[in-house]
C-alpha cells in the first residue's frame, strides 16, 4: 500500500503531466486548423467536459472582495488558423496603416515568436509590428497568468449572442468562439482565477432568442457550463453558477425587447431541465432613473427585479470634460441601496479610459476620456470604497478597439497614418498593478492608494 503521501505526489504528478497534455492537444488542434467552412456539428465539438483532478475544495462563492475583468477574447489574426483574418483589427476589410480600428497597441515583449504574428505596420525603427491572437492556448494562459500575478481575481469571459445564433451558414467563428471558451476556463483553473460566461445581447432580435436557448443547452449539454464537477473555476452566486446577460434595458441601438429578455433569464433561473442559475444583468448607468441611456418602460423594474446581481455600464458616462468624485459615489451609493432593499448584489464598472478614433474615425477624436497617468482609474477605485461597494468588474482586461484595456499594452506604437494612444510613457504594466492595488483598497487591505 502507498502511504498517503506518496499517494498525494503521484497524483500531483499526474496532474500537472494531465494539464500539459491538454495544453499540447490544444496547442496541436490550434496549428491545424483549417480556413474551411465549418458545420455546426463540428462548431461544437471542442465544447467538452474539463478534465478530472481539479483543486480540491468548493466552487469560488461570491463577489464580496473580488475584483473580477472583462475579457473580450474577440481578436483574431492572419496566420492563427481560423481563417477570419485580422478579426477586430482591420477596417473596412484592411488592416494596415490608415485602416484599423484599435487606438492601443498590445506590448508582445513577453511573448513566443509562435505568438506573434506579422502585420503591414511598423515601429518607428522599421521593424515589423506583430499582433496577438485571442485563440492561441498561450496567449489566452498569458492573459490569465497576468490577473493571477497582479491580483485580478477572474474574468467574464464574453460571448456575443449574434455568434453564438451563427445566422450564416459558415460555422467558423462559433466554432473559435467555443474554443476561446474552453481555453478560457482551462486558464482559470490553471491559475486558479474564477471566471463566468457573459452573454452580450448586441445586435440580437426577438426571432433570435430561440436559437440562443439552443446554444445555451449545447454548453451545459456538451460542457456541463457551470455544473461541471471539475471545473474548480466557475463562480457561483447564492450557491448557484453564475450567467451574466449584458445589454438588458438600453435605450438605443436594441432590436429585442424587453419580453425575450425575461424569457431568457426565466429560462436561465428556472427552466427544469437548462435552468438554475444566478443571473447578473448588464444595464445600463441610468438603470435606476430611467433616463439618459435607459429605456422609460415602465416593465424595466419589474424585469431587473429577477437579477440576482446588476452591474450599470459606466463607460462615456463620466470623464469626458471632468468628472467628480463625489458624483460618482452619490450614484453609486443609490444603486447599491436599490440593490440591498431587494436583496440584489451590485457590481459597478470602473474603466482606465476611453479612445476609439480609429474605429469611428477622426469625427470621433473628442469623445476620448483621459487616463490621467492612472489617475482616473485610481479615483473610481477610491469612489466605489466610498460607496461602501467591495467589488468591481473593470472594464476591459484586452479591449483595445476602444481605448479601455488594461494588459500590456506598448509605449513604441506602430508609425504611419494610424495614430495610436500610448499608457503616456508608464511601465505597461502600470494599470495592472493599479488593479491589484484597487483590489487591496476595497477588500480594506490598505486604507488609500497611493499617488502613482
Amino acid at each position: 500500500m502507498l502511504s498517503n503521501r506518496w499517494r498525494h505526489s503521484l497524483v500531483g504528478r499526474f496532474k500537472v503531466l494531465r494539464m500539459r497534455f491538454v495544453f499540447l492537444a490544444v496547442s496541436l488542434l490550434f496549428s491545424a486548423a483549417q480556413a474551411q467552412v465549418v458545420t455546426r456539428d463540428a462548431a461544437l465539438e471542442c465544447l467538452t467536459p474539463a478534465m478530472e483532478g481539479g483543486e480540491p475544495g468548493g466552487k469560488p462563492e461570491g463577489l464580496n472582495g473580488r475584483v473580477v475583468t472583462g475579457y473580450q477574447g474577440w481578436f483574431r489574426a492572419q496566420g492563427d488558423g481560423s481563417g477570419l483574418g485580422f478579426q477586430h483589427y482591420k477596417k473596412r476589410g484592411r488592416f494596415a496603416p490608415g485602416y484599423c480600428t484599435i487606438d492601443l497597441w498590445p506590448d508582445l515583449s513577453e511573448f513566443d515568436a509562435d505568438e506573434k504574428f506579422a502585420t503591414p505596420f511598423q515601429h518607428a525603427d522599421g521593424r515589423v509590428a506583430h499582433v496577438f491572437s485571442s485563440i492561441h492556448p498561450k496567449t489566452v494562459n498569458r492573459h490569465f497568468s497576468w490577473m493571477a500575478e497582479y491580483g485580478i481575481d477572474g474574468a467574464f469571459v464574453q460571448r456575443f449572442g449574434v455568434q453564438a445564433i451563427s445566422r450564416g451558414g459558415d460555422q467558423r467563428r462559433l466554432k473559435f468562439e467555443n474554443q476561446k471558451l474552453i481555453l478560457c476556463r482551462d486558464a482559470a483553473i490553471r491559475h486558479k482565477r474564477c471566471w463566468v460566461l457573459m452573454y452580450d445581447l448586441s445586435g440580437m432580435r426577438d426571432e433570435d432568442f430561440e436559437k440562443l436557448a439552443e446554444d445555451w443547452k449545447q454548453l451545459r449539454k456538451r460542457m456541463e457550463l457551470g455544473t461541471d464537477p471539475n471545473d474548480s473555476a466557475y463562480l457561483h452566486l447564492n450557491g448557484k453558477p453564475l450567467v451574466a446577460i449584458w445589454g438588458v434595458g438600453f435605450k438605443h441601438d436594441r432590436d429585442y425587447s424587453l419580453e425575450k429578455t425575461e424569457w431568457l433569464i426565466r429560462l436561465l433561473k428556472h427552466n427544469p431541465d437548462w435552468g438554475g442559475m444566478s443571473i447578473m444583468l448588464g444595464v445600463p448607468y441610468y438603470w435606476r432613473t430611467q433616463d439618459r441611456d435607459a429605456t422609460d418602460d415602465p416593465r424595466l423594474h419589474r424585469v431587473l427585479e429577477l437579477a440576482d446581481l446588476i452591474s450599470p455600464w459606466s463607460i462615456g458616462r463620466y470623464g469626458n470634460g471632468g468628472y467628480k468624485i463625489s458624483q460618482i459615489v452619490q450614484h453609486q451609493t443609490a444603486d447599491l441601496a436599490w440593490c440591498q432593499k431587494r436583496g440584489i448584489a451590485y457590481l459597478p464598472v470602473l474603466f482606465p479610459g476611453f479612445s476609439w478614433k480609429n474605429l469611428k474615425g477622426e469625427a470621433h477624436a473628442g469623445d476620448g476620456i483621459p487616463r490621467l497617468n492612472g489617475r482616473f482609474l485610481q479615483d473610481q477605485f477610491e469612489a466605489t470604497h466610498t460607496a461602501g461597494n467591495r467589488t468591481a468588474y473593470l472594464a476591459m482586461f484586452d479591449e483595445i478597439d476602444e481605448g479601455t484595456a488594461l494588459f500590456k499594452c506598448t509605449n513604441d506604437p506602430p508609425v504611419g497614418a494610424s495614430k495610436f494612444q500610448t499608457y503616456e510613457g508608464l511601465p505597461s504594466d502600470h494599470y495592472l498593478k493599479l488593479c491589484g492595488e484597487g483590489r487591496g483598497l476595497l477588500r480594506g487591505e490598505r486604507k488609500e492608494l497611493k499617488d502613482r
